[in-house]
């Protein structure tokens, strides 16, 4: 739902905006909310199928949905659409609601004014980092990790919700604990909650939910990536990145005799998928010491795919550093005009599944005598 796009030396990132001062109209309502809190990894992927009528006697531009300010301290991303055209693609403005400061709002538009009388169906998808963590934040190599999430059992809205349901999945059907307010079930790795009937603006009560969850917790705690364009017809990629394994940090001693023995550390990463573009060719993958050659590559044939294991296995607290890099041909990726040029690459690559970059600097070096 956004793209990024790059043109000569200049990044631009359409993503939302930011504007002013803005009012939420009160006469919409939520008269359907189901929600999906996805759990299966680091991340928290939370999908919401909202259905909204318009009750007042005027048309209605907007909607907006509101965010605490935990959630968007850890905002990675937000898009919205109407759940009957899965490629459309509304433009989300963060704004300011004066009377509601405590929480954090964006203004979504409509494709066209909400008659009076009349719904829409919305999708609203947001993605956080660093809202899952491991409880308890230490462990030995032999348990497994336990995650915790918080949440709200009620849709955060401006809008008054006439009926709503919460899911959340969880990667296995281990679950320690989770909170109670009814009605609430669990079958297998799925904890339903609701259907709650007519929840008020802005209301809040707090979701828990301490479960089992092995999955990477794998950051890219600083990301340099370098996209040289050279005359001789190829783009030179470069990314030098440190690793951090943030889940729950190993506590005593590491025992690789045990680690091949058991095949225990569960919750450790002995290797990852980089996803490469298909073009990719002379790769190369090492660290401060060398060539890292236990790692291997399959071109596939809408990619190439670089299986990175590091030198050793990484647990809780572990750290890694390595430099990643390969060419591909400028004509896949660099257009013209006359003598007017507009380089589109990715912003990032996909260094592993449900990845979370703390921090990125992108540099884009062109050809000499470029302007």
């Amino acid at each position: 739902m956004w793209r990024l796009t790059f043109a000569a030396s200049t990044v631009c990132v359409l993503f939302v905006g930011v504007f002013g001062n803005d009012a939420v109209s009160s006469s919409l309502v939520n008269t359907n909310v189901d929600r999906n809190v996805d759990l299966q990894s680091q991340l928290v992927k939370i999908s919401t199928k909202i259905t909204a009528e318009n009750k007042g006697s005027t048309p209605i531009k907007h909607y907006h949905i509101a965010l605490t300010g935990e959630e968007k301290h850890h905002l990675a991303f937000v898009g919205a659409g109407i759940a009957t055209d899965k490629d459309s693609d509304l433009m989300i403005t963060e704004v300011t609601v004066p009377a509601q400061k405590g929480f954090h709002h964006y203004r979504i538009e409509l494709p066209t004014p909400l008659a009076p009388g009349k719904s829409v169906k919305l999708v609203v998808e947001t993605t956080f980092t660093h809202l899952v963590t491991p409880h308890p934040t230490h462990i030995t190599q032999a348990e497994r990790q336990l995650a915790l999430y918080q949440g709200n059992h009620y849709f955060l809205s401006p809008y008054v919700t006439e009926s709503q349901v919460t899911r959340v999945s969880l990667p296995t059907p281990k679950l320690e604990s989770y909170s109670k307010l009814k009605p609430v079930t669990h079958s297998d790795n799925l904890v339903t909650y609701g259907p709650y009937e007519q929840v008020k603006p802005y209301t809040e009560d707090k979701l828990t939910v301490h479960y089992e969850n092995n999955n990477p917790f794998l950051t890219v705690t600083n990301l340099e990536r370098a996209i040289e364009v050279s005359h001789w017809g190829v783009i030179s990629v470069e990314e030098v990145i440190d690793l951090r394994h943030t889940g729950a940090i190993l506590k005593g001693s590491f025992s690789r005799y045990e680690y091949q023995r058991d095949q225990n550390g569960v919750s450790s990463v002995k290797s990852f998928k980089t996803v490469l573009p298909a073009s990719a060719m002379d790769v190369y993958y090492r660290d401060e010491i060398g060539n890292i050659s236990t790692s291997h590559m399959r071109v596939l044939h809408d990619a190439v795919e670089l299986d990175v294991r590091p030198r050793f296995p990484l647990f809780g607290g572990w750290k890694t550093h390595y430099i990643l890099g390969y060419y591909v041909p400028t004509y896949e990726y660099l257009y013209n005009s006359g003598d007017q040029y507009a380089l589109q690459m990715r912003f990032v690559d996909h260094i592993f599944d449900d990845s979370v970059t703390d921090k990125a600097t992108v540099r884009i070096i062109l050809p000499e005598g470029a302007t």
